[in-house]
């Protein structure tokens, strides 16, 4: 992890926070609007921070916090499937309704994970 794409990603984590305790999702140039993410290529840092998330939940066994983020289309893009397959967490495409269906339980997971307001630092 750059020291750049370290800011990066603690400036995501509570807007992330914030989407999972609304219950919603937020798409990657909104996720980087909000959090301030400097142009140029906001949304490639935004990327590149959000599988640094990943790896970090996924070291940790926490629901990813990432699977909130999504494309215009309502499910991550296909880099997202990618680094899961790298980190053995997912086996199936990049993209269609086995994806569709994995990206659901995920986020459902991370919903109720990251968006409990217990006081509880996470």
């Amino acid at each position: 992890m750059t020291n750049e794409t370290a800011k990066i990603a603690e400036l995501l984590r509570p807007v992330l926070r914030q989407a999972a305790r609304q219950g919603r999702t937020l798409t990657y140039r909104d996720l980087a609007a909000r959090a301030g993410v400097p142009p140029p290529h906001s949304i490639h840092k935004t990327t590149e921070a959000l599988e640094d998330l990943v790896r970090e939940d996924h070291a940790e066994g926490r629901p990813l916090l990432a699977a909130v983020a999504v494309g215009k289309a309502g499910q991550p893009r296909p880099g997202f499937f990618q680094l899961l397959r790298q980190l053995g967490r997912y086996d199936g495409p990049d993209s269609g309704p086995e994806a569709g269906q994995w990206h659901a339980r995920e986020l459902d997971a991370a919903l109720s994970y990251w968006g409990d307001d217990d006081g509880t630092c996470r």
